[in-house]
């Protein structure tokens, strides 16, 4: 036994559940692949102030939930707790909003980290899909990455989800509404703590979820109200591109996302077969997310959902991925000759594109055919001296448990025809 363990908050993913993860990361990104979308890669860690500046200095996420390190050089950088600013940050340093095709459609896949306390749904280290459009103001943008994750979803067997739709306002609606809210919170029995964020950024507290503090929010201004005529236009024009689609979901005014970098457009998917933890994904548009991090304006919407929550919201409905097995063929050779021959014929399966394995370790038939059951695999291939010695191999069906001899020659020809 191993005397070390996972870090508290993590979790490995090993065969067979880490095929689900799988099949969930393909079925997630399929439709942005589909849709224009590129895939990009980031690394694992960033300068501290990209998400200082980016994600919010009154964030949870920035001031408790972030792993910050100095390096050796003096440097000071964090793991990731979010794709967004490190994808926007990398398409601007790629000058990818130069080439002249607007919007820079992206898509990723990887591990996030926060300091959190660990619960079933909520872990330090997570996975994520995402998707990012940068460059374009425009509300079909924003209805295209609704409706590809709602599309995600189903494609999966997803049904109890629900969507969840606000807006946010911009720079010239918003600071109003903020003054107003910041009045409202002033007047609450509020600890320091969150007066202190109500200062910085009032919309973080409605996010707050603390029973004490929602009870006191009722009758809270609303953003809604707030609204300029072009935010107003905007985000109606969202909904009907949703609605038209056959996508459904929720007017929420008290929607307000994690991130200070939010605005117009804001939305959530939400699992109530996940308990408190019900969040499996979100986003919104975030115009000026671009100018934080020092560059141009490029106003871009984005989401990730993430797959450990969705794999949870899976086994909450009950929904069974069709998972293919990992294995078609299983060879068991007895005898060196055997094993000589029987491993070409697995050797050129695999070239050919046929799942196949062998059994290794010189095991007799029945330890071998217990491995070749354990495997999955639709056919096995026996072969001893006696088989070779008559030019044969045994092929034997493992649903119909039927066996017929096949010549060495033709073995590979054979099973890519049952196999399809």
């Amino acid at each position: 036994m191993s005397t070390f363990k996972a870090p508290k908050g993590t979790y490995d993913l090993i065969p067979p559940e880490s095929a689900k993860y799988l099949a969930v990361r393909e079925a997630i990104s399929a439709p942005l692949r589909n849709s224009g979308y590129g895939y990009i890669e980031t690394p694992g860690f960033e300068n501290v102030e990209l998400f200082a500046r980016g994600v919010g200095e009154s964030t949870d996420i920035v001031t408790k939930e972030m792993y910050a390190f100095e390096t050796k050089g003096g440097d000071r950088l964090a793991l990731r707790p979010e794709g967004t600013a490190s994808v926007l940050r990398a398409a601007l340093e790629a000058n990818l909003h130069k080439a002249g095709n607007l919007p820079v459609k992206l898509w990723y896949s990887g591990s996030y980290y926060r300091y959190e306390r660990p619960q079933k749904g909520r872990y330090r280290h997570f996975s994520q899909v995402g998707a990012e459009a940068i460059g374009a103001e425009d509300p079909a943008l924003d209805a295209e990455l609704i409706i590809l994750a709602d599309q995600a979803y189903r494609s999966l067997g997803l049904r109890n989800f629900r969507i969840l739709l606000n807006s946010l306002g911009d720079k010239e609606c918003r600071p109003v509404y903020r003054a107003a809210l910041q009045e409202f919170l002033r007047g609450l029995d509020l600890d320091e703590e969150t007066l202190r964020r109500a200062e910085i950024n009032p919309l973080r507290v409605l996010d707050d979820k603390r029973d004490d503090v929602q009870k006191q929010l009722t009758g809270a201004p609303l953003l809604r109200d707030y609204l300029c005529d072009a935010c107003k236009a905007y985000h109606e024009e969202v909904r009907d591109l949703i609605t038209a689609a056959g996508v459904t979901f929720e007017d929420d005014p008290k929607l307000v996302r994690g991130l200070d970098y939010y605005t117009r457009t804001t939305f959530e998917f939400v699992h109530d077969g996940l308990g408190s933890q019900s969040a499996v994904g979100g986003g919104g548009r975030y115009d000026g997310l671009s100018e934080m991090i020092g560059g141009p304006a490029l106003p871009s919407v984005g989401w990730a959902l993430g797959v450990d929550r969705t794999v949870l919201a899976l086994e909450a409905e009950g929904v069974a991925l069709e998972i293919p097995a990992s294995t078609s063929v299983f060879a068991v050779p007895l005898g060196e000759e055997a094993r000589r021959v029987l491993f070409g014929v697995v050797t050129e399966l695999r070239k050919l594109g046929v799942p196949a394995d062998f059994s290794y370790g010189a095991k007799g038939l029945k330890g071998a055919m217990k491995n070749a059951n354990r495997s999955g695999a639709r056919y096995t291939v026996v072969a001893g001296e006696r088989d070779l010695a008559e030019g044969v191999v045994q092929l034997k069906d493992m649903e119909s448990g039927e066996q017929a001899a096949v010549g060495v020659g033709e073995i590979v020809a054979e099973l890519r025809s049952r196999l399809g």
